[in-house]
């Protein structure tokens, strides 16, 4: 039944001196003839192509692996295949096989073989790396790393901070090159910029004289302070029962939840940083109040009874210079203030003790009432000093050593 719809379907050629062939009136079906013959075609194309891979002259192994060696030093993939190419082809491997084991046309085998048989290695690098000028030069990183240090608004943009759009934008209008993102990505890592969280600062009211002359006089009495006396760093610190939000590592797609009570509710402390051994004097009160200040002068004098001067270093908050606080300096006369320039908090030691308290206890805290949370600070304090961690350290060494000694006499 098929053969006779086949035969049915079939004309004789119209002319005796031309090719005569058995077409199908089916559409979209080539005859038998024309598709032989399409067959054939392609394996004497193949075999001419195949050739034409054979006339590269075969090489020995260390000639190969030189190759792959030197093409290796430009971290290029694609350079990477093109020798791969050439070696095999060396080998005397058809473009076919060679296609096959690479992952790619048998074109590219042709192409690739053809391009180092004119021009050798040199033809196997990428042109477009080495006709292309980059743009981005050690001019264009210098002008990049100053917009970095500035804002958008110094340049008439409404947005404060940066972005590579907008950098893009800028650098283009300082040096009339532009460039893509990803280039900006470069850029940006190869003058070692990130994207950090900016510190807010008070500028100091006084002039720099007077800030300098303030914070030599605190160095020089640190510098010669004698050994019947002592230096304090002295600030305050708030705990809030509503936690405060700092950084922690989450899995992709996922956001830690931090349970707040809703109503914040306060406790406060006030610190004292010995400056030459690190140790640690504190209190606490539910107000931030002269109260609290005279509370740890008062502590102080108990914690160094022999001691000829106690100097505290503080900052000008108001509980330092009210009424109540002047009163109780008349009543403790070895206390003896010095004020560190106004809004200067990088100068107070015990600023950075706060911040390892907070990382520490307060912050991503799940305490849901303030008695515990302030249990824990005091915890925390009491085993904190002396401070920094590396001094508690080297008193332990130094027990350890002292008791090491006992025991052997």
């Amino acid at each position: 039944m098929a053969g006779g719809q086949w035969g049915a379907g079939c004309i004789a050629a119209r002319r005796e001196n031309k090719v005569r062939s058995i077409t199908c009136a089916c559409p979209g079906v080539f005859s038998l003839k024309v598709w032989a013959s399409v067959v054939l075609l392609g394996v004497a194309k193949q075999q001419e192509e195949e050739a034409q891979v054979d006339k590269l002259p075969r090489k020995p192994r260390s000639w190969r692996r030189g190759l792959l060696k030197w093409s290796k030093q430009f971290k290029d993939p694609a350079m990477l295949v093109r020798a791969h190419i050439v070696a095999l082809a060396s080998t005397w491997r058809g473009a076919s096989e060679i296609a096959e084991v690479i992952g790619c046309w048998p074109s590219l085998v042709h192409k690739t073989v053809n391009k180092y048989l004119a021009g050798g290695r040199d033809a196997l690098l990428d042109g477009r790396r080495i006709s292309r000028r980059q743009i981005a030069d050690a001019a264009y990183d210098s002008v990049v790393h100053e917009l970095v240090n500035d804002s958008p608004q110094d340049y008439g943009y409404l947005r404060p901070t940066w972005t590579r759009e907008l950098l893009i934008l800028v650098a283009a209008g300082q040096t009339g090159k532009r460039i893509s993102l990803s280039s900006m990505s470069r850029v940006l890592g190869r003058i070692d910029a990130r994207r950090g969280r900016p510190k807010p600062v008070v500028i100091c009211p006084l002039s720099a004289r007077q800030k300098r002359r303030r914070l030599r006089h605190i160095r020089e009495l640190l510098e010669h302070l004698p050994p019947d006396e002592v230096a304090v760093y002295e600030d305050e610190a708030d705990v809030h029962l509503n936690p405060k939000i700092g950084l922690d590592w989450m899995n992709r797609g996922q956001q830690k939840v931090v349970v707040t009570p809703g109503v914040n509710q306060k406790a406060y402390l006030a610190g004292a940083l010995d400056a030459r051994d690190g140790t640690l004097t504190w209190v606490g009160a539910p107000w931030k109040n002269s109260t609290l200040f005279v509370q740890l002068l008062e502590k102080l004098c108990q914690r160094y009874p022999d001691a000829r001067r106690i100097h505290v270093i503080l900052d000008n908050y108001g509980i330092h210079h009210s009424h109540e606080t002047r009163r109780a300096l008349q009543q403790l006369s070895r206390i003896q203030l010095h004020f560190l320039p106004p809004y200067c908090p990088d100068h107070n030691r015990i600023e950075r003790l706060w911040e390892d308290l907070h990382a520490n206890v307060t912050r991503n805290h799940r305490h849901s009432n303030l008695l515990d949370l302030c249990a824990e600070v005091a915890h925390w304090l009491d085993s904190a000093s002396p401070w920094p961690s590396r001094l508690r350290v080297g008193a332990a060494q130094t027990v350890c050593g002292a008791t090491a000694l006992a025991t052997a006499a």
